[in-house]
């Protein structure tokens, strides 16, 4: 899975550790540890010249007026209760092997990415729901990013300038990032994306609208098959509803092959039967073929199940062929004694040839052992 995951986000759940303690600041820090779940929670700060306001004016107003006056590069922050789940948002430096966000040096080129994933090390709030602090740089009177981070993130803002806003309504912050989502133009759809994101980490109920207005058919494909992702990563009983909807509704092959990702990491227990249902019922072979392939990741009885099924019955080779891959997925226990007997029974010579080139794949001693037995032969 987490192969499959490489360039784009990684998801996982892990155990949590216990609470740590804060880092202390770097020289020329301005630093302010979480304080409540008010609204007025404030990021642990590196390299920037900060700035308080509380809204005295809507959340839109606001922004607007800062984008209007910003001729030099600055930051925006503000705080929203993020949505629950074992996750941190880490905005850019990410230690894999480790499993810590470092510090996100926000003026960093390549400080492009956001990283999903379960921490070891991660803070534990025992009180109140946990923060995300939602970020935009503004420079020539634009937006030119938005970013987000967990609250156990220390963040670097470069020596520029930071104007911290205090008494945020989420439904604000959501209807303000919903507007960067609807903007097709090919050179802000970084933008959008980073407006996307941090729509779906939001724990507010007002995400879960403005993601379901987000996957209607109205919609791009390719905002579609973001917002599917989000759905599946982090919006829980909700997400799963909406995906099962587009599963059987979306009229693109395309973006039902992403809702088979989608489920593939959600939390919810009924996902799995969902992709067994496309996998069987889905009227394009790709989209059963994805379901198959994801359906391996999950691994499980039931998806195994699904598998067989596919190489029994489907009616269309390519798709009983995908479901010789997807046995190759499986742990090797489960995987090679199945690919070993559909080499050895299967009718359809197409379906055995590709269960043969997977065992020789393997590299597993039984794999030998039956290449050894027809050679015989």
């Amino acid at each position: 899975m987490k192969t499959a995951l490489a360039g784009f986000l990684a998801v996982s759940g892990m155990a949590w550790a216990g609470p740590q303690q804060p880092a202390p600041a770097a020289p020329n820090t301005v630093a302010a540890p979480a304080a409540s779940n008010s609204g007025a929670d404030m990021a642990q700060i590196q390299n920037a010249k900060l700035e308080t306001r509380t809204l005295t004016t809507s959340l839109s107003q606001t922004l607007q007026q800062l984008i209007d006056r910003a001729d030099k590069a600055l930051w925006i922050g503000y705080s929203v209760p993020e949505v629950s789940g074992q996750r941190t948002v880490c905005c850019g430096n990410y230690n894999g092997e480790e499993n810590i966000c470092r510090t996100c040096r926000l003026e960093n080129e390549n400080a492009n990415g956001v990283t999903i994933s379960g921490e070891k090390n991660r803070i534990i709030k025992l009180e109140g729901p946990r923060q995300l602090f939602v970020l935009y740089r503004l420079e020539a009177k634009h937006v030119t990013r938005i970013r987000l981070a967990s609250e156990d993130c220390t963040l670097d803002f470069g020596g520029l300038s930071l104007v911290w806003l205090t008494g945020v309504k989420p439904s604000d912050s959501v209807q303000f990032l919903a507007g960067f989502t609807k903007n097709e133009d090919v050179d802000r759809h970084d933008i959008a994306q980073g407006a996307l994101s941090a729509i779906a980490m939001h724990q507010d109920s007002s995400a879960d609208r403005a993601l379901e207005s987000l996957v209607s058919p109205q919609q791009s494909e390719a905002t579609r098959k973001q917002a599917a992702f989000w759905l599946g990563g982090a919006r829980g009983k909700f997400g799963f509803e909406t995906l099962q909807q587009m599963a059987r509704s979306d009229p693109s092959s395309e973006v039902r092959s992403q809702v088979t990702f989608a489920l593939s990491i959600s939390s919810q227990p009924a996902a799995i039967d969902e992709m067994i249902r496309m996998a069987h019922d889905d009227s394009s072979t790709h989209v059963r073929g994805q379901a198959l392939f994801w359906l391996a990741q999950k691994a499980g009885k039931k998806a195994v199940g699904a598998i067989d099924g596919a190489i029994a019955d489907d009616p269309d080779t390519d798709v009983k062929k995908k479901a010789v891959f997807a046995l190759s997925q499986l742990p090797k226990d489960e995987g090679v004694p199945k690919l070993i007997q559909v080499a050895q029974n299967n009718r359809n010579p197409e379906v055995r040839k590709q269960a043969m080139f997977w065992l020789g794949q393997s590299n597993d001693p039984r794999a030998l052992q039956f290449f050894e037995k027809v050679l015989s032969q």
